[in-house]
């Protein structure tokens, strides 16, 4: 049987490959696969393709690895895609895009996916997945690409805008992830649990979540949720002691239903937990302001441990990970079916959403590719909360697509956050500080 090769551009971020190399090596019909890891960065490069190397040897399979740093060379007849880069790194582009915004007051907790931040790093990054498209149409107009870069939305939209073609599917693991985070909270086994979630990536929501009792029905947990909140019990301490998890809770008991991001994150993309002169809120809800360039680091000092850790291991210990990337490899190969949750262009899964935007729904995988399940018509507030994400989202695009720099201003002035702390004068001037500070970490057209 012929063997799938799997390139990974952006291979340095080494701890992500090797769970995603870790889980494809340990299917038995990808266990011969070709991994071919391609990043600028030689030194994380070269670390990547010894932890590989490693990885094959301490599971015993017939797989390669192979590295690039040509880009085109790299995706040559492959069959699959995974990208995972961070275009303008730490610094200096997210030091930029929280330092900047607080010379205005306008206070981050991610800011990766929408506000300001989220916006900036749109335009940067973009073009890249862009480039790829064009390789891949040009060398492997075929492969499924996985992609697994914020903010998410905004690529998976801006690709399917651009490049139809591409066969395209954005992850993340915020839907599983939360779903363990709740069986958690509710001590229940988490084999136990069943849901259906829908939206738009990192405003997703759980419309049932459920829990399968031992005469084979099912009991909604709903109750139990809010029941356990209002009395104290959850949520419980999570992995991070920063982030007490309070403000999806809140939304919950306002909204009826349970968003599948992290309380940090969603923080950002409403008008109603960060204000400036509110310190009672942040109090409140435990919001972590400033919390992605304080894991920055910790990631970085990680790395370093983790990687010297592999290199001096003569056996790497592999366990299974949340990510989808190997389900759905194994599912478009083999035919065999799985199930995931991805982000792809609507086209009328999300009846109340519009049919452009990038939404994120159950997707059958098989040898046909992956197929968005119709989802119909979300309940109305939820559908009017993402539209107000959608339209910072949108406009990004529209810059991106037709290259004009007023809908950078646009897409700022509609972003709930940013225009709940600012008037106009202040966004515009805060864009145009952020596009100078970017200098040519963006496209020409954007720099004016």
């Amino acid at each position: 049987m012929a063997h799938p090769s799997i390139t990974f551009i952006g291979a340095g971020s080494t701890v992500f490959m090797k769970n995603i190399v870790g889980d494809i090596l340990q299917r038995p019909a990808l266990a011969g696969a070709t991994i071919r890891l391609m990043d600028i960065d030689q030194v994380r490069l070269e670390e990547s393709r010894i932890i590989a190397e490693k990885l094959v040897a301490s599971l015993g399979v017939a797989a390669t690895v192979e590295t690039y740093s040509d880009q085109r060379r790299a995706l040559e007849g492959t069959h699959f895609v995974v990208v995972c880069f961070q275009i303008g790194g730490y610094t200096p582009s997210t030091v930029i895009d929280f330092e900047v915004p607080k010379t205005y007051n306008l206070r981050q907790t991610i800011a990766d996916t929408l506000g300001i931040g989220g916006i900036m790093r749109g335009l940067r990054t973009v073009p890249h997945l862009w480039k790829i498209c064009e390789d891949m149409l040009a060398v492997a107009p075929e492969a499924v690409m996985l992609q697994y870069v914020n903010p998410m939305a905004i690529n998976t939209w801006a690709i399917a805008e651009k490049y139809p073609a591409i066969k395209q599917v954005g992850l993340c693991h915020s839907v599983q992830g939360t779903a363990h985070e709740l069986a958690h909270d509710l001590d229940i086994p988490y084999e136990q649990i069943r849901y259906r979630s829908a939206g738009i990536n990192h405003m997703a929501f759980y419309l049932n979540f459920e829990q399968r009792l031992s005469d084979g029905s099912y009991r909604d947990l709903y109750p139990d949720l809010l029941a356990a909140y209002r009395d104290g019990r959850a949520p419980k301490p999570g992995w991070n002691p920063r982030c007490p998890n309070k403000v999806r809770y809140e939304m919950l008991t306002r909204l009826g239903y349970f968003v599948t991001e992290s309380s940090e994150h969603f923080a950002e993309y409403t008008p109603y937990f960060i204000k400036e002169g509110r310190e009672d809120l942040i109090e409140k809800f435990g919001i972590p302001l400033d919390e992605y360039p304080k894991r920055c680091i910790e990631q970085i000092e990680r790395w370093k441990e983790t990687s010297e850790r592999y290199r001096s291991a003569e056996h790497i210990e592999v366990k299974a990970s949340q990510e989808y990337a190997s389900s759905i490899v194994n599912s478009v190969w083999t035919g065999e079916p799985s199930v995931i949750y991805g982000n792809l262009r609507n086209n009328g899964a999300i009846t109340n959403l519009p049919a452009e935007a990038a939404v994120e729904v159950p997707c059958l995988v098989d040898d046909n590719g992956i197929q968005p399940t119709l989802i119909g018509a979300l309940p109305p507030q939820l559908a009017a909360l993402m539209r107000t994400n959608i339209n910072v989202q949108e406009l990004t695009v529209r810059a991106l697509v037709d290259e004009k720099r007023e809908h950078i201003y646009h897409a700022a002035m509609l972003d709930p956050h940013t225009a709940a702390e600012l008037d106009l004068e202040q966004i515009w001037a805060l864009v145009d500080d952020l596009l100078a500070a970017h200098g040519d970490m963006l496209p020409q057209w954007a720099r004016g």
